[in-house]
């Protein structure tokens, strides 16, 4: 017995009032173009919240970075998300590309435009999605470090996807400050 919705017509879905693909499609560009116009302000919170994750390095080595990777992945992952939209990769580069993040490129490309960017700024792929490139030069304009969007990004590592970038940039940068210290 199948049950049909009066006044449906067959083969849609139902969808609840005010959550229309559309709808959310906007609100998640939204929030990401807040992220990019408020890039500066991002980057100098992601640059003092980096430095204490790594000032917390030796507690993490004492739990043990495997142990504490879950609740730190749930974090991330939620406020990334949330800014970025954030497709979790393992090696976040939003520092270097105007707090845009590459991956929701359609063609997830990390070192600038595919060259099918509309003359309105949007997507050759998804018309209705600002390219992520063109949102990337913009916040990278007014970052302190505005050069770094030019240097060209590695492949993402597929072996990273769906770890925690925070907890790897945090052990990278404890062990170069500590070998620095080491040579001093």
């Amino acid at each position: 017995m199948s049950f049909k919705r009066r006044n449906q017509p067959s083969g849609e879905a139902y969808e609840p009032a005010g959550t229309s693909l559309n709808r959310r499609v906007r609100m998640r560009y939204t929030v990401r173009h807040w992220s990019v116009r408020h890039a500066r302000f991002l980057e100098s919170l992601y640059n003092r919240f980096a430095g204490a994750l790594v000032k917390l390095h030796k507690v993490f080595e004492w739990i043990g970075y495997k142990r504490i990777e879950r609740p730190i992945l749930f974090v991330e992952r939620n406020v990334k998300g949330l800014l970025f939209d954030c497709r979790m990769c393992g090696q976040c580069i939003l520092s270097s590309t105007g707090m845009s993040c590459p991956m929701n490129c359609p063609k997830t490309l990390r070192n600038g435009p595919c060259g099918g960017v509309r003359a309105n700024g949007h997507c050759e792929v998804e018309p209705d999605m600002p390219c992520v490139w063109v949102q990337g030069w913009r916040g990278s304009q007014s970052m302190r470090a505005d050069d770094a969007i030019l240097n060209v990004q590695p492949p993402v590592d597929q072996s990273l996807i769906g770890t925690s970038a925070w907890l790897r940039e945090t052990s990278i940068q404890a062990t170069e400050i500590s070998v620095r210290r080491e040579q001093a």
